[in-house]
């Protein structure tokens, strides 16, 4: 009855069948049936009607029905988009409201927002940024960061949308909490692209960040936190935000929130800074970096993708001459041996890749040797009991975890550490493993000759060895089995190596 009324001649039962549509609308089931009954064109019909409040009911209802998954491609292919985005741009602010609102309900799926993008919806939002009315404000934001989520777009509102950015920054700076979230992480997904991070950076929007940081809503600093994470990408930006003055206030986040997003966005912000840095970064560590992921790391509180996070920043940290000696004297060797056990292969992998790399500096740091051993039976069998477990031929090890155990032998072994040497070679099994694994395949006459050695002396770059990061976003490991042949040729290379350094040791 109440479809059949919508087509009445009298607008004012129109009127009343679109409002009362519009309230059954909120029932999920409703949504369904009342598209599935035809109730799409004659709501569309009133979308057309020079009349405001039949244009407000009408679009209203259809924000509803949009909030169902089954409707938006309905809706899509109703002819329904046009009228919205032309209505988005009527005089009349609650219109406005609702066709925005209809329209952002529309930008949950990548088949759903390229629709939007080919009916003309962007340059429209774009517009509407202009306005000063903060509940339309949240609903175009938020429409244009669902939109920047796809790298198309993203070009698109590049090519297109020259203000787009200056009209975020003016959001974080002067709209409601509510809108800056959504302004802020707009700018979050456009900095997905190295274009846009440079240009935020240059438009001013490290200075409306930096206060949001401080910001006493949690959403605020996870926002800020993660949109810095995606500028501190790009290497022009590093001079900028660390001139900005913002580094103790990223290394405070790390203990003083009680967010995991926003420890995991400020520590990979921090690693990033410090792989784009070439300048002493003496700075990090005096700012109190690793006393504060120490405190993170030794919680039994802290979550397993806090850790991970703070795995993946230390296994880049390591690497730099001004810092290794922070992680070495801080006692990170004894936080890192126990993770060499968690369920996690990444976790695992960079727990391991961090230990190697201070293995490394024996041979130079009688320090680094007297640590070494210390950790050589604990915490929880120390080193020796990871070695050997991802040294032992029958158990199918992750050939990742199985390259960095013998380099890791292999730089014990050169460090030229009587103890350290001692315990490698006095344990039951890590040598003849290695024996076994360097006899496993039948290498040819050139392959035999090739060395996991580079000329420098340094690890020979391999898969096994690249990417240093924790998840999708920072290099993801799931991808390196792809080269087995080349990992496990590799594995061989390493382990001749290994046997050769014991016989020589040995004469």
């Amino acid at each position: 009855p109440i479809l059949y009324l919508l087509q009445s001649p009298d607008i004012k039962v129109q009127h009343s069948a679109s409002a009362a549509l519009g309230n059954l609308a909120v029932n999920v089931e409703n949504k369904l049936l009342i598209v599935r009954m035809g109730g799409l064109e004659p709501l569309i019909r009133q979308m057309l009607s020079p009349n405001i409040d039949a244009q407000i009911n009408s679009v209203g209802c259809i924000t509803n029905l949009a909030t169902a998954d089954e409707n938006k491609m309905r809706i899509a292919k109703s002819g329904a988009l046009l009228p919205l985005i032309r209505l988005a741009r009527s005089r009349e602010i609650r219109v406005q409201r609702n066709a925005a609102g209809a329209l952002l309900n529309m930008t949950h799926s990548i088949e759903h927002r390229q629709q939007l993008i080919a009916a003309g919806a962007v340059p429209v939002l774009v517009e509407l940024l202009a306005s000063d009315d903060p509940e339309l404000q949240y609903y175009v934001t938020t429409a244009l960061s669902n939109i920047a989520v796809d790298e198309g777009s993203r070009q698109l509102l590049r090519d297109t949308q020259p203000s787009l950015v200056d009209s975020l920054i003016h959001f974080v700076q002067t709209s409601t909490t509510k809108v800056q979230c959504q302004a802020i992480l707009t700018l979050r997904n456009l900095a997905s692209d190295e274009e846009y991070q440079l240009q935020i950076i240059k438009a001013g929007g490290l200075d409306s960040l930096l206060p949001q940081l401080q910001s006493g809503y949690d959403l605020l600093v996870v926002s800020a936190s993660a949109c810095l994470r995606n500028l501190s990408i790009h290497p022009d930006n590093e001079e900028p935000i660390l001139n900005s003055g913002v580094l103790p206030l990223l290394v405070n986040l790390i203990t003083q929130s009680g967010n995991d997003e926003v420890q995991c966005h400020v520590i990979s912000a921090l690693r990033n800074l410090v792989a784009n840095n070439e300048a002493d970064k003496t700075p990090f560590a005096e700012a109190g970096l690793f006393d504060h992921m120490k405190i993170v790391l030794s919680d039994p509180r802290s979550s397993e993708v806090v850790i991970g996070e703070m795995a993946a920043a230390l296994s880049v940290f390591v690497l730099d001459e001004s810092l290794w000696p922070y992680i070495l004297s801080s006692g990170f060797l004894e936080l890192l041996v126990p993770l060499t056990r968690s369920h996690i292969v990444e976790l695992q992998y960079n727990a391991c890749a961090t230990i190697s790399s201070l293995a490394g500096k024996a041979s130079e740091s009688s320090d680094a040797c007297s640590r070494l051993a210390q950790v050589w039976d604990k915490p929880e069998g120390g080193m020796q009991s990871y070695l050997a477990a991802f040294l032992a031929v029958d158990e199918g090890m992750d050939p990742l975890l199985r390259s960095v155990a013998i380099w890791t032998v292999m730089m014990l072994l050169e460090s030229e550490s009587p103890d350290l040497v001692q315990l490698v070679l006095a344990h039951p099994s890590i040598i003849k493993n290695i024996d076994k694994i360097a006899q496993m395949g039948s290498l040819s006459e050139a392959d035999a000759r090739l060395s996991a050695y580079t000329s420098d002396g340094g690890l020979r770059s391999s898969r096994a060895f690249d990417g240093d990061g924790y998840g999708p976003e920072d290099g993801d490991l799931g991808d390196e089995h792809d080269d087995d042949d080349d990992i496990y040729q590799r594995l061989e290379s390493m382990a001749q190596d290994v046997v050769a350094l014991v016989q020589n040791l040995d004469r």
